[in-house]
């Protein structure tokens, strides 16, 4: 694969006429800028690595805007019932047709890669299914069929709450004792096999779902399979759960997983909205990554993350969009620098004091977070890197006139997921001039599943 674009973000900077190929695992064996080889294929716009997506329960994209009806305030609490709710639907086919629609719309706004947080594992009484694995074969099956990387994390869920509580019945899809979950985990990295666009990682739910005890004995074994695997966690998300959990063993969240485990940078720690600063500064020191999903946490009423804090310690950041109320990195980025200015009341929070452009700031912190949390050779245009590659239409209105990093501020903050041209996934092109390549077929199995699963 040979491919001339007129204008890319690489490693190195911005750069004209840059000639990349790749090689037949998608793979960049060559980027050469200022290059001129009529055999390529030319690509016009502004080309930028593709966003890892951090964080998904693809199964949710269902339920996307259903939950916004109510009597008086809710909770997430309450919002999770109705989850629960919905999650007793599910069958392998209509969970494989939303998480492929899920993972096409990913694509089409800019996300190249995602660590899926899995835990929707068993029949709909509870029961395993014959093949354990079942749910998370057809993740990754779904993942083809888009065209998106994934690093699957299938979910050890075994409790109720703090204190090993028993589990609802609600949550029987989702719990699994050691053995099943090894068997499970270890079906999906045998599916895998060598593929250089998906993986398996390590996630255990929550403390409420997973006591600390439980998650060193799994993560051993896990370990034993693949040594690097990413691991990912919920913590400290909304208050309620941290006092739940100050009340249970006199620790917050963070602080007692940083206490109990060996967090070191293969973790990654989704949300920890609510840490203190001492929490803040202990964690940065592991090198472990905080995954933030602004637009989810702001429908749930979570609170908001101190970014700015975060990144002063130089604290890994990554981004996800987990209940697929949105998809879209621009619509995250955008949500997490503009929570941060309503918190300060100023503007440019999350710019370094060097100044530039906070929109190549954000994007840079999710590139670089990103990658490392789902553990895969992505976020930047180099040789050895996958060619995951998003090219913005600067035919769009808010990027007429507009170079550079200014291409990147007019993406976050004007035009969003309309700006999305083209999008290649190992040098392989899934988005044409707007449109996914499968786009009717994927459309018209959601279709089919939605008017089952809802009716």
């Amino acid at each position: 694969m040979k491919l001339l674009f007129a204008k890319m973000l690489t490693h190195q900077g911005w750069a004209r006429d840059v000639l990349v190929e790749a090689d037949r695992e998608g793979m960049i064996a060559r980027l050469t800028p200022r290059a001129a080889d009529p055999t390529a294929r030319r690509i016009v716009g502004a080309a930028i690595p593709g966003v890892p997506n951090a964080h998904s329960h693809a199964h949710q994209r269902l339920l996307a805007g259903l939950a916004e009806t109510g009597g008086g305030r809710g909770d997430f609490m309450r919002w999770r019932e109705l989850m629960y709710r919905a999650v007793r639907r599910f069958d392998p086919d209509g969970f494989e047709a939303v998480a492929t629609l899920a993972y096409m719309e990913m694509l089409k706004a800019g996300y190249t890669a995602v660590a899926e947080f899995h835990y929707l594992h068993h029949d709909q009484d509870g029961s395993p299914y014959p093949q354990p694995a079942e749910m998370g074969l057809r993740c990754l099956a779904a993942a083809a069929e888009a065209g998106i990387a994934v690093t699957l994390l299938p979910v050890l869920y075994a409790y109720g709450g703090f204190g090993a509580r028993p589990a609802d019945p609600e949550q029987a899809r989702f719990v699994c004792e050691a053995g099943l979950y090894m068997d499970i985990f270890t079906a999906l990295h045998g599916a895998v096999g060598g593929l250089t666009s998906q993986r398996v990682g390590f996630a255990p739910h929550s403390l409420r779902a997973v006591d600390t005890r439980l998650i060193r004995e799994v993560l051993a074994s896990v370990r034993d399979v693949d040594p690097g695997a990413p691991a990912h966690i919920h913590v400290a998300e909304q208050r309620s759960e941290v006092e739940a959990c100050l009340d249970w063993c006199g620790a917050p969240p963070v602080q007692h997983l940083l206490d109990e485990v060996d967090v070191d940078p293969r973790w990654n720690l989704v949300h920890a909205t609510h840490m203190n600063d001492d929490e803040r500064a202990a964690l940065a020191n592991t090198g472990a990554t905080v995954v933030v999903c602004p637009t989810t946490e702001a429908n749930l009423g979570d609170g908001v993350f101190g970014a700015g804090e975060w990144l002063q310690r130089n604290g890994p950041m990554a981004v996800g969009s987990d209940s697929q109320v949105t998809i879209s990195p621009s619509d995250e980025l955008r949500a997490l620098e503009y929570t941060q200015r309503l918190a300060t009341e100023t503007r440019l929070v999350l710019l370094t004091e060097g100044g530039g452009s906070v929109g190549r700031r954000l994007l840079d912190v999710a590139l670089a977070g990103g990658a490392a949390s789902i553990g895969q050779r992505c976020g930047v245009l180099a040789e050895g890197q996958r060619a995951d590659i998003v090219v913005l239409d600067e035919d769009h209105p808010a990027l007429i006139a507009r170079d550079g990093d200014d291409l990147l501020d007019a993406w976050v903050f004007c035009g969003g997921t309309a700006c999305i041209r083209d999008v290649f996934v190992g040098g392989r092109q899934v988005v044409s001039d707007h449109r996914h390549v499968n786009e009717t077929s994927i459309i018209d199995g959601y279709r089919d599943a939605a008017e089952s699963l809802l009716q």
